[in-house]
């Protein structure tokens, strides 16, 4: 890298988790990457599709894993906090995070698995597709998926290998996901794409 392209870098923004958690409602709508606030898209459809995906994990779930959806629970990255739709970690990781309430604030390296919901044609689709990747991997979340909801659900699997995320091949309507999710004792989830839409 030469000293120009050095120069040329952005610099963190000035915003800490501290600010993050002074917003209205603990910045449930913002994430935070590289010291800037960012807003996070959803509208019902998106959020009718995590709900029906969280639903069909907690069935699956045992009792030593927790499905956490949305809302406060945070995950802390290198480049700050993010919020996915969904992440499931183990159970006793859950309960330190509730007795610290506010906020919620997972570590990355403890996630078995994080999803999140594309809102398709924002911003916040190219942090899922690009960004979150690297991230996610960088912490050692061994599967995130990424979920896309329009015009068909369909589910894009990455699973960690060394540290770089192998893209399974995407999952649609008509077929089913097929997973084992955590680290020793895993549980099972199957689910077909298209009952995520289903009322």
């Amino acid at each position: 890298m030469t000293e120009r392209q050095a120069r040329r870098r952005p610099q963190p923004g000035p915003y800490t988790i501290r600010d993050l958690h002074a917003l209205p409602e603990d910045g449930k709508g913002f994430e935070l990457e590289d010291g800037w606030l960012i807003e996070i898209a959803r509208g019902a459809r998106h959020n009718h599709v995590a709900q029906r995906l969280a639903r069909f994990l907690d069935v699956a779930a045992d009792m030593a894993v927790h499905v956490c959806l949305g809302g406060g629970w945070e995950v802390s990255t290198p480049s700050g906090v993010r919020k996915p739709d969904i992440v499931v970690v183990p159970r006793e990781v859950v309960r330190s995070a509730i007795v610290a309430d506010p906020p919620r604030l997972l570590p990355g390296s403890e996630v078995h698995l994080a999803v999140e919901v594309i809102a398709p044609g924002t911003g916040s689709e190219r942090t899922d597709r690009v960004r979150k990747v690297r991230e996610y991997a960088a912490v050692g979340i061994p599967q995130y998926w990424i979920v896309e909801h329009h015009p068909h659900v369909r589910i894009h699997p990455l699973v960690l290998d060394g540290d770089i995320y192998r893209a399974d091949p995407p999952v649609g309507p008509g077929s089913t996901l097929r997973a084992n999710i955590g680290h020793r004792n895993h549980f099972r989830v199957s689910v077909d794409p298209a009952t995520l839409l289903d009322v």
